[in-house]
């Protein structure tokens, strides 16, 4: 029976073998409406149609010949149908159904035959349950070769993705710039994944900083594009070029959606946001339409193509471009957001430094104010120059630390403060103790611990009478000076004094950083601050900066303030301006942007003429009143003021009895013609006098109003040893 089953199996091969292609169209239609899927792959469906064709012939023909099916490879077609299963992103589950649904139609088709030629029932019943056997074995048999070349290929697929995934990570983001992160979405997206890449962001949110909700059909801009083709070919619009999709269209649907897409375009149906306008088309055939979607946030839209890959995107490029494309909308995000904060911070901070020029006789000035390059953000360096009573000028610089807005408003309120108090012409250390105190309320108000808010400050003083410079630090680097070249062949160095004012005056050395004397910064409390003085020879270059000038990665400190002292030097020929030496000092000291901030005050100094500058020490006597009115009046006469000299008496006048009246000797008297006349009276009394009213039959407190009538400024300076009172008149 057994040779009767395998001779009419034998017998029914070789009659069923000129028709394996007919049978292989009928399994194909079998399941076509089992399997739709299978048929949006176009390329997939046509090799099943071969591959079933082969294996019903090696099936086929291991009947006839009484083999083994175990023994029987699985057809070429086959295996390569597979891989193609696993490149088109097909589940194995698709693969194994459609070998169990032509498994079993071929069983029916040969069942069908069997009994047709045959009229004996046990035959046919016995060689059904052969066809049975047979055909299990050799699925099985085949199957597990089919399935090792899909889950070769499935495995190579996953590492592919996997090495994507971490290039994505690697490379974008690297910056905190918006249009570089998208430039990195594109590379890594045009790199083994997409024929085209294209990265558009919302114009509005390019312009300023800030996101509008998208329109009807927002306008976009075209910031990234990547492609295999070189110089983007295959791209409709141009890197930099502002367009809007139609509101019909796929990308301005994923826009307003927020959902991403897959299209499979055909090529004769490419749409016009997609084929470029200039032929040849290329054969555009698969898209994604990722939207860039952060925080609640639409930025944009990223778009994968393939048009030389044959390869069309699946399911799983899908998902693995949202990945991607949501690791990028974060970075972009936050690329936006620091942009728009640093703008901010750094509007802010140039909007709180000087914006011209101040009018003052003192010294020459210029400045400069650098923002770091680095992610850190805008930080809180700022610079001043503040005029003060009796042609005096302060020269500030600070350093509030951190980054962004906070750093930026607490710089603009210490400036403030420093105006104020330069206001009430307090000593340097003095001032520095003031600024203290609103460093330490600042902290309380804002309910900060551990002096989260802290600061750097140098405020100086300059006297282009006596040439006296009087310093204080607070945690601040000290100043570069440098004295002309006729004075620094015979000069030493910097005659300090933290006690003592006018020490015998001596020339500074050609370029020098002076031992001031540097104080706690600003927000311990509790320290003290110590004021350094020297003489400063008249064309000094005195320069004072932050420490983003001379921190550097590849120079250590005293390296960097020896080149800065050096090329002051060479700027200290009077034939250079400071706007020169503060861009000479930039061009040395830092080779690209800085990674901190940079401020830089560069000054140089005058000398008021000893004829300009008239001083008298007056005796403790009420008498004397009169002949202090007569040298003023003598020294207006010989400055060719006569016209000023009527209201300067009465100053002098009131000033001088003032201090006779309720100060304590010395007094001394001095006029001082600068770009205004100064008259001060300085007594060793430290209580300042202020206006009060007088009653109607009071025979004093008028004296200071009378003065505050005639001059156009006035005020009291305090000093080691006493006050001044000072007025200043305006010159005709």
């Amino acid at each position: 029976m057994e040779k009767d089953v395998s001779a009419f199996l034998g017998r029914l091969a070789h009659e069923l073998r000129p028709r394996s292609d007919q049978w292989a169209g009928l399994l194909m239609e079998r399941t076509r409406g089992e399997l739709p899927e299978l048929w949006q792959h176009e390329g997939l469906a046509q090799r099943a149609l071969s591959e079933t064709a082969d294996h019903i012939t090696a099936f086929l023909d291991a009947l006839e010949q009484g083999r083994d099916v175990i023994e029987a490879q699985a057809p070429p077609a086959a295996l390569e149908l597979a891989r193609g299963f696993a490149e088109g992103g097909v589940p194995l589950s698709t693969l194994l159904r459609t070998y169990r649904l032509a498994h079993v139609g071929l069983l029916q088709l040969l069942q069908e035959e069997a009994t047709r030629l045959t009229d004996d029932q046990r035959l046919a019943t016995a060689a059904t349950l052969g066809l049975i056997e047979t055909g299990f074995a050799y699925v099985d048999h085949s199957s597990e070769q089919v399935v090792a070349a899909y889950q070769k290929v499935r495995d190579r697929r996953v590492q592919r993705r996997l090495v994507i995934t971490n290039e994505a990570s690697r490379r974008i983001g690297t910056t905190l710039d918006t249009v570089r992160t998208a430039e990195e979405l594109a590379e890594v997206g045009a790199t083994g994944f997409a024929d085209l890449a294209t990265v558009d962001l919302l114009d509005s949110l390019l312009q300023d900083g800030d996101q509008h909700p998208p329109a009807d059909a927002p306008v976009l801009r075209r910031v990234a594009q990547r492609s295999v083709l070189d110089g983007c070919p295959d791209s409709p619009v141009d890197t930099g070029e502002r367009h809007a999709y139609t509101p019909e269209s796929a990308p301005a649907e994923v826009l307003a959606t927020g959902r991403p897409l897959l299209l499979q375009v055909a090529a004769q149906d490419t749409p016009p946001w997609l084929a470029p306008p200039d032929p040849p088309r290329p054969g555009f055939h698969s898209v994604l339409l990722l939207p860039l979607y952060a925080r609640g946030t639409t930025l944009g839209l990223a778009q994968f193509v393939r048009h030389r890959t044959p390869t069309p995107f699946d399911g799983d490029d899908l998902v693995l471009a949202q990945e991607i494309a949501a690791r990028a909308a974060v970075n972009i995000d936050n690329a936006r957001r620091y942009t728009h904060e640093r703008t901010t911070a750094l509007t802010l901070q140039r909007s709180l430094l000087p914006q011209r020029p101040v009018e003052q006789s003192a010294v020459k000035a210029a400045a400069r104010y650098l923002p770091s390059g680095s992610r850190a953000g805008v930080g809180g360096d700022w610079y001043d120059v503040i005029p003060l009573s009796g042609g005096r000028v302060a020269l500030v610089v600070g350093d509030v630390v951190g980054r962004g807005l906070h750093a930026a408003a607490t710089m603009g309120r210490l400036r403030t403060a420093v105006r104020a108090f330069a206001d009430i012409d307090l000593m340097p250390d003095e001032l520095l103790t003031h600024l203290d105190d609103v460093v330490i309320r600042l902290q309380r108000e804002e309910g900060l611990e551990g002096g989260e808010i802290s600061a750097t400050c140098l405020y100086a003083v300059y006297d282009p009478a006596t040439r006296l410079c009087s310093l204080a630090s607070a945690g601040h680097v000290p100043p570069a000076v440098a004295a002309p070249a006729a004075v620094a062949e015979t000069a030493g160095p910097p005659s300090i004094d933290a006690e003592t004012a006018g020490a015998a005056p001596t020339s500074a050395q050609a370029a020098a950083l002076p031992a001031l004397p540097i104080g706690p910064p600003l927000g311990l409390g509790g320290l003290p601050f110590e004021t350094a003085q020297w003489n400063l020879p008249e064309g000094s270059l005195l320069a004072l900066y932050t420490d983003g000038l001379v921190q550097s990665r590849t120079r250590d400190m005293d390296a960097s303030l020896a080149l800065l002292s050096d090329t002051l030097r060479q700027g200290s020929d009077s034939s250079m301006s400071p706007d020169e030496a503060c861009d000479r000092l930039l061009a040395v000291m830092l080779s690209g942007h800085p990674s901190d901030d940079v401020a830089l005050l560069v000054a140089r100094t005058r000398a008021l003429d000893p004829g300009h500058v008239a001083t008298l020490d007056l005796p403790s006597d009420p008498a004397a009143v009169s002949g202090a009115r007569r040298f003023a009046a003598d020294t207006l006469s010989s400055w060719s003021l006569d016209e000023l000299s009527f209201a300067t008496e009465l100053i002098v006048s009131e000033l001088v009895t003032n201090a006779i009246r309720y100060g304590k000797p010395p007094v001394h008297l001095r006029l001082v013609l600068d770009s205004a006349l100064t008259c001060e009276v300085f007594d060793a009394n430290s209580t300042a006098p202020h206006m009060r009213r007088a009653r109607t039959f009071d025979e004093g407190g008028r004296g200071l109003l009378l003065v505050a009538q005639l001059s156009e400024r006035w005020g009291t300076r305090h000093g080691r040893e006493g006050k001044t009172i000072w007025a200043e008149q305006a010159l005709p």
